[in-house]
């Protein structure tokens, strides 16, 4: 006797809004764009902290320019992308360490690391605006 199987057609192309990730792929994935966003605004950042640091009239260039609300999102948008980048850099450091690498404990440092960057985005969000 032969043995059939059954295969299941392969897709002819990636549909990215059909496929479901799971939790600790989009933990990955948003640590990757929060560290390139980081690093995309470092020079913003820089321009920020030289306002600060100058003359009065320069701090004054400073206030306005964070006074703004857009760019007040802006800057709690950064403060997100800093603290989920270091929260999942330190679940990742435990991963390489072979700690919480089978699948319970995955899913769990991954809720954990996105419930940590947006309790602490909110609580210092709130306290600087």
């Amino acid at each position: 006797m032969s043995e059939v199987t059954v295969r299941k057609p392969r897709p002819k192309h990636l549909a990215l809004n059909q496929i479901k990730q799971p939790l600790p792929a989009i933990v990955s994935i948003l640590h990757r764009i929060s560290g390139a966003g980081l690093f995309l605004l470092l020079p913003f950042l820089l321009y920020l902290l030289d306002r600060s640091l100058g003359s009065p009239e320069t701090f004054e260039t400073f206030s306005a320019v964070v006074g703004h609300p857009l760019v007040k999102l802006l800057l709690i948008g950064l403060l997100w992308a800093y603290l989920h980048h270091f929260c999942a850099g330190i679940r990742f450091l435990l991963l390489d360490m072979h700690k919480g690498g089978d699948l319970p404990a995955a899913r769990m440092s991954s809720k954990i690391v996105l419930g940590v960057s947006i309790a602490l985005t909110l609580i210092i969000g709130v306290t600087l605006w």
